[in-house]
């Protein structure tokens, strides 16, 4: 909403250039009301050297506004230029970043738009300029596409995050002449999720300009019962993260807390290990929106405090072919050993070697047990990750599981595991990809229900993964 003054300077501006094109005046009219009343976190900043403008802000704090005058403005501005919007489903780029209220329909100036293409997702200004939307739930469609720059709504709501943000990266290579640097705007309510961390932080997205907002910066365009009803969130981690934009802890956000797992000292030599077990979380396809594939080799051992432990030993994951995997699990097997001074005379191969019975899987599993390899086959069940993860959260919370502390910084986790803490203790809020907490729950369910680790009691056999001892059945054959 304008005020007086800004009324006034709008109303003289326009009487000074009446004789411009209505197209003209209508864009610089539109440009200069932004300017007059674009919030301070909605702004990019003056010098403009920046690749990324990431917005971590509350609910209606005024993100989409933002990025829809960041694009327009840059689609006029640059004739004959691409640009992409991207956001988490069809729907989304139709009725929040297209047609909604701060959609680009609303904010660019009617008179310059020439067509908007509704089964498309395609807008053409009358400069020739095309802005474009890309759902992020087909990330494949990315390929073969370039842009002078992109705009990213909700990131944190994206199903294939990872991929869908590497897939836009390598569509930004459109040059311009007027262009110093390609672009790109992230408008989102954060959520721990590892790319989001990363942005923040720095880490990717090449020079990042970070702007946070709350629900409350918009307070004068939203209503007063919304505000009311946000009362309820206060002090609470939901009121930290949807209404302040804040980044929770990502490894405090998950079913598994980071100091459930026990540090074992980097100069303490690894102890004897009575049983090991390579977990495989294999890759359902080679596509890239795929997760890799996963494995982690736990070691078994007694602790004299606490009785019998577990240690994670290794662990890797890697977008592997079918035939590259079945090369690395058997030379794993052949010519790995764990424990101790990792010798042969102390350590100890695997004893199991344990493989969801899912797509590659099944055939793999088939082969290796063929080459004589002491491979089961696991089946989870109805039971889905969440279920899985809480069936085994227990074991950990008990302090029954180790994790290799860095030799060089004192408290930390070991440098190649830290991935693997990341991604288990902060699911399922950290979307992305979630290979680590397969390999984890079916590693810790297996040594549970075999006896090697237990609570006291034991927990209940709720769901079957692999019974050698009952025959499955089919209760629909005739």
């Amino acid at each position: 909403m304008l005020t007086k003054k800004q009324e006034k300077i709008l109303a003289e501006f326009a009487k000074n250039n009446k004789h411009w094109p209505k197209p003209e005046l209508d864009a610089a009219l539109w440009q200069v009301r932004w300017e007059l009343t674009a919030l301070p976190h909605q702004r990019e900043p003056e010098d403009g050297e920046y690749d990324t403008f990431l917005m971590l802000a509350g609910r209606g704090s005024g993100k989409t506004h933002t990025a829809s005058h960041w694009i327009g403005i840059r689609a006029w501005k640059y004739p004959g230029t691409r640009w992409l919007v991207t956001a988490p489903t069809s729907n989304d780029i139709r009725a929040t970043c297209f047609e909604g209220d701060s959609g680009l329909l609303n904010i660019i100036p009617s008179t310059l738009i020439k067509d908007y293409n509704k089964s498309l997702f395609e807008i053409t200004l009358i400069n020739g300029s095309i802005i474009q939307g890309i759902p992020a739930s087909e990330p494949e469609r990315y390929r073969g596409k370039q842009y002078h720059g992109a705009w990213f709504d909700e990131l944190c709501a994206f199903e294939y995050i990872d991929d869908a943000y590497d897939g836009v990266q390598f569509t930004l290579r459109l040059r311009h002449p007027n262009i110093a640097r390609v672009q790109q705007i992230i408008t989102t309510t954060p959520k721990p999720k590892e790319l989001i961390v990363d942005l923040n932080e720095g880490k990717v997205g090449g020079d990042v300009y970070v702007s946070n907002a709350s629900s409350y910066d918009n307070r004068a365009n939203l209503s007063a019962t919304f505000f009311k009803q946000l009362e309820t969130y206060e002090g609470t981690d939901l009121g930290k993260q949807e209404i302040y934009g804040e980044i929770l802890d990502p490894e405090d956000a998950g079913i598994v807390k980071r100091k459930w797992f026990r540090l074992w000292p980097a100069k303490k030599e690894t102890p004897t290990l009575e049983y090991v077990i390579a977990s495989y979380d294999p890759a359902t396809s080679e596509k890239t929106h795929n997760d890799p594939t996963a494995c982690e080799v736990w070691g078994v051992f007694e602790n004299p405090d606490i009785g019998t432990c577990i240690m994670l030993l290794d662990c890797w994951d890697n977008h592997l072919s079918y035939p590259e995997l079945r090369r690395k699990v058997i030379d794993d097997f052949k010519e790995v050993v764990y424990g101790a001074d990792n010798t042969f005379a102390k350590g100890r191969k695997a004893d199991l070697i344990l493989m969801e019975d899912k797509s590659a899987g099944i055939s793999l599993i088939q082969e290796l047990q063929g080459a004589g390899l002491p491979v089961r086959a696991y089946n989870p069940g109805k039971a889905d990750k969440v279920q899985r993860m809480n069936i085994v959260a227990p074991l950990i919370a008990k302090g029954k599981v180790y994790v290799p502390a860095d030799p060089e910084k004192p408290g930390e986790v070991a440098e190649w595991a830290r991935r693997f803490m990341r991604q288990v203790c902060s699911f399922p809020e950290s979307g992305g990809h979630d290979d680590y907490v397969d390999a984890l729950s079916q590693a810790l369910r297996v040594l549970r229900d075999s006896g090697w680790i237990q609570l006291d009691p034991l927990p209940s056999r709720d769901y079957d993964y692999a019974d050698d001892k009952k025959k499955r059945y089919n209760p629909y054959a005739v």
